[in-house]
């Protein structure tokens, strides 16, 4: 037996569902009779009221199971399915109840052939929905069981994938702090180059005042040369 509160209420809903299958068959041979079913209706209708109610708590428990992550997506769309379906057979119990739908001579059959075999607990149940080949023939502690296999698959992929994202975080990491110790060696670089420059530039100036005065220096030369060649003509002896 299955301890998921989900799939025992699920299989509380179609044992019920199959209830008011039987009671409306019931309450229909006893009109066919000349009976009085006004108290088989008075049951039907809390019944059928107690269906809807049952299949509202159904989706309401998949909404949480699904947005809390507790089952997979696919569990999750098997789930949805069962209540369609459970909200397709309360439509047609709910139409044969009031008659607008004509109870079906082999949906009799198979009410009375499901009531025969009811003692031995394992009679099919004409109002539940066919189910896929994965669970068909499954209880509901296999389909658990199956259920939770998937989710630890899953589990282990997500750890393998963890792992691979902690190791690329690690190689960020690392190619991160070689990019800062290239930058700092970049800014190391460019303030040799800024020096260097300034170094350049003031060595320019000297050599262009070494020059300047180097041509003023000529120049004087020159004309202490040329007085002096004027002093010795000038006294030399006509």
């Amino acid at each position: 037996m299955s301890h998921d509160p989900w799939l025992q209420n699920y299989d509380a809903t179609c044992r019920l569902a199959q209830e008011v299958a039987e009671n409306i068959h019931e309450r229909n041979r006893q009109q066919r009779t000349g009976g009085n079913p006004a108290k088989m209706n008075m049951t039907l209708r809390a019944s059928l009221q107690k269906l809807k109610q049952n299949i509202a708590q159904l989706k309401e428990g998949l909404l949480r199971a699904s947005s809390s992550r507790r089952i997979m997506q696919s569990e999750a769309d098997r789930r949805q399915n069962l209540i369609d379906d459970l909200l397709t057979r309360e439509k047609q119990l709910n139409g044969t109840f009031r008659g607008d739908i004509t109870e079906p001579e082999s949906t009799r059959s198979a009410l009375m052939a499901g009531k025969a075999g009811a003692g031995g607990g394992g009679a099919a149940n004409p109002w539940l929905i066919n189910e896929s080949e994965e669970t068909k023939g499954l209880s509901f502690g296999d389909i658990k069981q199956q259920q939770q296999r998937i989710i630890e698959a899953q589990d282990a992929g997500l750890d393998a994938l963890a792992a691979v994202i902690s190791r690329q975080k690690i190689m960020g990491q690392d190619i991160g702090n070689e990019l800062d110790e290239h930058n700092e060696i970049i800014d190391d670089l460019a303030h040799l180059v800024d020096k260097t420059d300034g170094r350049i530039r003031n060595e320019t100036r000297r050599v262009k005042l070494v020059e300047t005065k180097s041509a003023s220096c000529g120049m004087m030369v020159v004309i202490v040369l040329l007085l002096i060649a004027i002093i010795v003509i000038a006294a030399w002896p006509v």
